[in-house]
């Protein structure tokens, strides 16, 4: 078969079965996803020529990758268990109400600042999971806090779990392309720099189409929860700021150490300075908002659970010991990361899986240099200095792994099916056929030609949103990205950051952090009502995305990448001027004497 059309539509085939079954069909990701491992198998075999062994070592390699993901996830789940367990995030919780009772200043700290930082620490869809019960124990009707918490999903994503979608999704995804080895020889770098170089457009786009979230993220709520989105976009300047706060941060932390801290560093930067300044009334509103009175609530806003208000109370711990965790994190990630003894010595031990059925395909685990390591070091020292019983401890790690089952099945075939489709090319096939992510790009280059940087985005959240995973959707399509761009002659690192963005983008309507993230506050089944809101802001940041990535490939002048910036900027300013000529929101209180 040389046909380019039927060689490309048989290489998306498997993507599509599993897009079918989780979009169309509703099926699980636990269910889907081995049935497009299945349908992989099947296209690598009987199109392009690869034989069992070559099918079994890349499914084996998949393997090896999905229990390092595992692995990171199972530490930052028992980080979360431990300071449940422990009552640290009561503690934290509790904090948070002293500095300003105005639910768009909480919804700003609680969810964009310290969501950035949990994001960036835990990653994998932590911070929704963190942030919607907080504010729900702040008195946020549950649906609003599931909101809040899945809007904040997008920015500081790339670089969550300590940068694993760049370090990860990005890495193990180009990783062993000849083209891509070239290219990073071309530029005088390897792989570790290359992954900076990418890191670093990564982190400016989102600086750039980012600064916006906060804003969006308040108006959804006072609009959506208040019916007056007015009142939203009358704290633009604390939003702005806020915003600012941590992607100035970000960016220069990705310029300075690389990929792991973006989010955690800007995320607590972020949030440090914008407590200390809100405690001194630096940019907060003049008058407080609030939701309606509860028994105005829409039904549908309210969950199964009550919001828990005791533990807003709670003051047995002191504020610097219930973070004491994040920052034990934080200070490991960094020593880790940039003390070069510690780095070598760490990333130095790793389980070798060589020559996997005497193919060429290799994998390693670096089981003390991973993320979730520290965590799980971060949670033995916790256990001490918060002075946690054995039944706390058993409780933690009880609940943490009965988590960690759901994600499992999903991980461990979605990796194997993107190992088949990376591993397919034809040094490992006996077709002489390009792999499948090249024969796409092959395929999308001669479709789209130059405009497909304006697509790109949008291919990241497509996989963000099947996948679950920002890292899984940089897993897969990566390559394909790299490869497009070569084709149309475009720079790769762009199209490749571009990627990862419009995959962190996907991640506030991805169904798993949905369904996660209500699960929290007890809203299962409202998942569509959710989705209709978060897929406002993730439409703005592909488009936003693609128009930037477009400029940056082509520059700026009478082309399609600017022609869709000025037309966003304008749509955006009509949608500002008619919400400003709404009336004033009656559930604006008095100005604060």
């Amino acid at each position: 078969m040389d046909n380019l059309a039927l060689l490309s539509l048989a290489a998306l085939a498997p993507i599509l079965v599993v897009a079918v079954l989780l979009v169309g069909l509703r099926w699980p990701a636990k269910y889907a996803m081995p049935v497009g491992f299945a349908a992989a198998v099947v296209v690598g075999a009987l199109v392009w020529g690869m034989d069992a062994a070559v099918l079994a070592a890349a499914s084996v390699e998949g393997l090896v990758i999905a229990l390092g993901l595992l692995y990171i996830i199972f530490g930052a789940l028992l980080l979360l268990q431990t300071l449940t367990a422990s009552g640290a995030l009561a503690t934290i919780r509790a904090g948070f109400t002293t500095v300003s009772a105005d639910r768009r200043v909480q919804a700003i700290i609680i969810g964009w600042l310290f969501g950035s930082f949990i994001e960036g620490a835990s990653g994998f869809g932590t911070p929704a999971a963190v942030v919607a019960p907080l504010l729900l124990a702040l008195g946020f009707p549950a649906m609003a806090a599931v909101m809040v918490g899945l809007v904040i999903q997008s920015t500081p994503v790339s670089f969550g779990a300590a940068g694993t979608p760049v370090l990860t999704g990005l890495g193990q995804g180009l990783a062993g392309d000849p083209a891509v080895e070239a290219r990073i020889s071309f530029l005088g770098l390897d792989m570790p720099g290359y992954l900076q170089v990418l890191g670093l457009q990564v982190a400016t786009m989102h600086a750039i189409v980012g600064t916006l979230i906060p804003l969006f993220l308040v108006c959804m709520l006072t609009g959506f929860f208040g019916g007056r989105f007015v009142d939203g976009l009358k704290v633009w300047p604390f939003a702005i700021y806020a915003a600012l706060a941590m992607t100035v941060p970000s960016v220069t932390v990705a310029a300075l150490l690389g990929p792991e801290f973006p989010s955690l560093l800007g995320g607590l930067i972020g949030l440090a300075l914008v407590m200390f300044t809100s405690s001194r009334g630096f940019l907060m509103p003049k008058e407080t908002w609030d939701f309606p009175p509860r028994e105005r609530w829409s039904d549908r806003w309210t969950g199964s659970l009550e919001a828990d208000t005791s533990a807003v109370a709670d003051r047995r711990m002191s504020i610097s010991l219930a973070w004491s965790p994040y920052v034990i994190v934080a200070i490991l990630l960094v020593l880790t990361r940039t003390v070069e003894p510690v780095k070598d010595f760490l990333s130095n031990l790793t389980i070798d899986v060589n020559e996997i059925f005497g193919t060429s395909i290799s994998e390693s685990l670096q089981p003390f240099y991973l993320p979730g390591f520290i965590f799980i070091v971060a949670c033995l020292i916790t256990y001490g200095l918060q002075r946690m019983t054995l039944r706390q401890i058993g409780e933690s790690w009880r609940i943490a792994g009965s988590q960690l089952a759901g994600a499992a099945v999903a991980l461990l075939f979605a990796l194997p099916l993107v190992r088949i489709l990376i591993n397919s090319g034809p040094e490992l096939n006996s077709s002489g056929l390009s792999s499948m992510p090249i024969t796409l790009a092959e395929g999308a280059s001669a479709l789209t030609g130059t405009a497909w940087p304006v697509l790109a985005p949008w291919i990241g959240a497509l996989g963000a949103f099947i996948a679950g995973s920002n890292t899984v959707s940089n897993l897969t399509f990566s390559l394909f990205q790299f490869a497009t761009a070569e084709n149309i002659a475009a720079s790769p690192e762009t199209v490749v950051a571009t990627q990862a963005v419009g995959g962190a983008a996907g991640n506030m309507i991805t169904v798993h952090n949905v369904v996660a993230a209500s699960a929290t506050v007890g809203l299962l089944g409202r998942e569509g009502d959710l989705i209709r809101m978060t897929i406002i802001p993730t439409v703005y940041y592909c488009l936003f995305a693609g128009g930037l990535s477009f400029v940056l490939v082509n520059g700026l002048g009478l082309n399609l990448g600017t022609g869709l910036l000025v037309a966003l900027a304008v749509v955006l300013v009509v949608l500002v001027t008619r919400i400003a000529r709404q009336e004033p929101s009656e559930r604006l209180t008095s100005p604060r004497s």
